[in-house]
């Protein structure tokens, strides 16, 4: 009977062992979460995104034309404008409605703003 009663009482502490970092972990989780959410998410850096992904065609100074591409430092496209053509695409140009955010496809539309001289 003794080991039967220390026995029950090591299962018992081992489940309250385990629910309570059960608890806990959902407590830290919780506290992260909400971190996550107070801190606002950085904008993407257009720059970036177009030298990865447009420099190909456009040249890093928004010139080169290359495969029919415009040039971007004498375009009058607007924003708005530009903001559709990267989303949807237009002759040989890739849309990259399926490869970009739309965050990313409007850093990128700001970016090319800074290109024209």
């Amino acid at each position: 009977m003794h080991i039967r009663h220390i026995f029950v009482l090591v299962t018992g502490a081992l489940a309250l062992l385990i629910i309570s970092c059960g608890s806990v972990e959902e407590q830290i989780n919780q506290k992260a979460a909400a971190a996550r959410a107070a801190t606002p998410p950085t904008p993407p850096d257009g720059m970036a995104v177009f030298r990865q992904y447009c420099v190909v065609c456009h040249g890093a100074d928004g010139k080169l034309g290359l495969n029919g591409a415009k040039d971007l430092s004498v375009s009058a496209l607007t924003l708005e404008e530009r903001l559709n053509i990267i989303t949807n695409g237009k002759k040989l140009m890739t849309p990259f409605n399926e490869v970009l955010s739309p965050e990313e496809i409007k850093a990128v539309a700001e970016y090319t703003l800074t290109l024209k001289k």
